[in-house]
């Protein structure tokens, strides 16, 4: 599901249900988890799990994925990647930073979102646009495709800037296939500088979305040119 959001470059590995819960967990990984409740570790592990294989889809020898400055994983050197877990699911992309300047995924459960959050995560112009899609086509929850953009979003931006982005720093304005599947584009238009990637300051992210089996997933891929 999100292998088909990114570039052919990006190798991605999910996880459904239990699969990888069990994995085994290097030391300095296991240290995080001395007072982990089980719901965290399993998680944990899991999209720890994913990470490994997708290094080794790229040739690349396993290695601990700990988090850095504000939670955000440290890849190998020469690596650029994204991880993201939900309720049943978890998955990693990854890819070589020659290859991409950033990326980010994220996947939520396909449901609305609670009560009061749509409005402290959206700016208003979002919010009139998400009423519209979900009159015009109310299978998708559009509320939770937004949170997830936006986690996608800031995914991205962060290993370039090291810098907090705002829930409403980004507006974000989405592209539906009108076909069956409920699949399309995004495009967040970044109300604060962007960074600068070569020769280029960013002014916005291009993403895709899918909606398929529960659950709802979207991704940023940066490139350098």
């Amino acid at each position: 599901m999100i292998e088909e959001l990114l570039p052919r470059t990006v190798v991605a590995v999910e996880a459904y249900g239990d699969d990888g819960t069990d994995a085994p967990l290097y030391p300095e990984e296991a240290a995080l988890l001395t007072r982990a409740v089980p719901k965290r570790r399993r998680e944990f592990t899991a999209v720890r799990s994913c990470a490994r294989r997708a290094m080794e889809k790229l040739g690349v020898p396993a290695r601990p994925v700990l988090p850095g400055e504000r939670g955000a994983p440290v890849w190998p050197d020469g690596l650029t990647g994204s991880m993201t877990h939900c309720e049943g699911y978890c998955a990693a992309a990854l890819v070589r930073a020659a290859d991409l300047a950033s990326l980010g995924i994220d996947a939520e459960v396909h449901g609305p979102l609670p009560e009061g959050v749509l409005a402290s995560v959206s700016l208003p112009g979002e919010a009139a646009r998400i009423g519209r899609l979900s009159a015009e086509r109310p299978a998708v929850h559009w509320d939770r495709l937004l949170f997830s953009a936006k986690e996608s979003v800031y995914k991205a931006w962060f290993p370039l800037t090291g810098k907090w982005l705002d829930f409403l720093e980004a507006d974000i304005e989405f592209s539906g296939d009108p076909g069956e599947r409920s699949r399309g584009t995004f495009r967040a238009a970044l109300l604060v500088p962007g960074p600068r990637v070569g020769d280029r300051r960013l002014e916005g992210f291009d993403g895709r979305w899918t909606v398929e089996g529960g659950l709802v997933a979207t991704a940023v891929a940066v490139p350098h040119g």
